[in-house]
């Protein structure tokens, strides 16, 4: 064992740390050690499941009006993109669960608390675009969640990181779509 391993020690004995269990269960999951503050995690992550629920309407709608010759691709890649920001917001409100808080899903003020916009589009190429503006707003948006977050609540920094990594993807797909449809790279070679 070298010397660095030897000076690592547990903070709690095992006894400490069964007593502690036993107190405040009605805080569930929630336990003394979160570094976080708890109100303003559940007020961020609702603008979170706004956002996602705000991109699953708009990826549905595009999945479904999405016309023209060469919609079929774009039209199973938006319905794709609406699975997975579902999924997202499941995941957003599950965590608002855990720490005590009701997720918010009512559509009243739905557009207020996103980060992203509702934009139809009026033709495919503004639909893609619509979409990878969404993307890039939520991607920043996340990144800078997961600062906030760091190791006062790893746990939602986490599951931020899993969701930042999807919509970077879709964020790609979107591109490449644009490129597909107007056929010149946005992106310079790097």
């Amino acid at each position: 064992m070298n010397d660095q391993a030897a000076d690592k020690h547990f903070l709690s004995d095992v006894q400490t740390l069964r007593a502690r269990a036993r107190e405040h269960l009605e805080d569930g999951a929630l336990t003394p050690a979160y570094g976080g503050d708890v109100n303003k995690t559940i007020e961020i992550l609702q603008t979170v499941l706004a956002t996602e629920l705000v991109c699953v309407l708009r990826y549905t709608l595009h999945s479904i009006i999405a016309s023209g010759i060469s919609s079929q691709g774009p039209k199973a890649e938006f319905a794709e993109h609406a699975k997975e920001e579902h999924a997202h917001a499941l995941a957003v409100a599950e965590r608002i669960t855990q720490l005590g808080g009701t997720p918010n899903f009512s559509p009243e003020g739905l557009a207020t608390r996103s980060a992203s916009q509702y934009v139809e589009g009026e033709n495919l190429i503004d639909m893609i675009k619509e979409n990878l503006i969404a993307e890039r707003i939520a991607v920043e948006h996340y990144r800078e969640l997961i600062r906030y977050f760091g190791d006062d609540d790893p746990t939602t920094r986490v599951m931020l990181e899993g969701i930042l990594a999807v919509e970077e993807e879709h964020a790609d797909d979107m591109h490449d779509l644009l490129v597909a449809h107007e056929g010149t790279p946005m992106l310079e070679d790097a």
